[in-house]
């Protein structure tokens, strides 16, 4: 059934929160990496084509394993995003936004009315009907599932709008993509990219919203740390278990 979420809750008591993107479309996986030690994790379908039954197993093993499910969509749909949140999704993550119109068209899509305009269901979010429907939308009016992926300059200039709208849980970086839009090349260490990220940090603690950092070196984790950052993403499980796999087989090589 909706909770508060278990992530929202670790940032307000001062904890630390981790989460990784998953882009290999697996429930095991899903289950893996709650056992790992991660709290969030973010089901891509901005990048994947996922069937409606695989993300619905997926969402049942990062319950039952006690992570917190995100789903990043392809673009603001409300119909997706009334159905993901229906399903279980705990937060809706946003790739490239670039407007605070954008965003309130998710944000209005995910609350009811009257804040938004989401359509009622009874099913498995409300546990088929132990939970009073005015109680469940009092509870998902009150939640903050909306989060914005900021990967470009437009977003960049956005993000002090944005952050101003209701239902945002956080804001995620997208250095890859920042950098392109930035002409830089695929190269999210370059120092403009580096200008950019600091410069969201800045914007969202001004506003009193969590940012979600994804270092990639420790020089950037332990800036982001002195900041008092507490909400991170660890980059992609593919990335992460394609240089496992390779580490180990070069390891085993160098054996003979």
């Amino acid at each position: 059934m909706i909770r508060t979420s278990p992530v929202i809750t670790r940032i307000r008591n001062g904890e630390s929160a981790y989460g990784l993107l998953n882009s290999v479309p697996s429930p095991l996986l899903c289950e893996m990496i709650a056992a790992a030690g991660y709290h969030f994790v973010i089901l891509d379908m901005e990048h994947l084509l996922r069937s409606g039954d695989e993300l619905m197993h997926c969402l049942r093993a990062c319950e039952s394993a006690g992570i917190s499910p995100w789903l990043r969509v392809p673009e603001v749909d409300a119909k997706l995003i009334g159905r993901a949140l229906d399903a279980g999704a705990e937060a809706i993550v946003l790739p490239r936004v670039e407007s605070a119109e954008e965003v309130a068209r998710a944000v209005e899509a995910a609350l009811f009315p009257p804040l938004g305009r989401r359509g009622i269901t009874g099913g498995r979010i409300t546990g088929f009907g132990r939970l009073p429907l005015p109680q469940y939308i009092d509870l998902a009016n009150q939640a903050r599932p909306i989060v914005p992926m900021i990967e470009s300059a437009a977003g960049l200039r956005a993000l002090p709008d944005i952050l101003k709208l209701p239902g945002i849980g956080m804001v995620l970086e997208g250095a890859l993509d920042l950098a392109l839009d930035l002409h830089v090349g695929p190269d999210p260490l370059h120092p403009r990219v580096w200008v950019a990220l600091q410069e969201m940090a800045r914007d969202c603690e001004a506003a009193g919203i969590p940012f979600c950092a994804n270092p990639r070196t420790p020089e950037q984790q332990q800036h982001w740390q002195a900041l008092g950052i507490r909400l991170y993403l660890a980059g992609e499980d593919r990335g992460l278990l394609q240089n496992a796999l390779k580490a180990r087989l070069t390891q085993l090589q160098g054996a003979h």
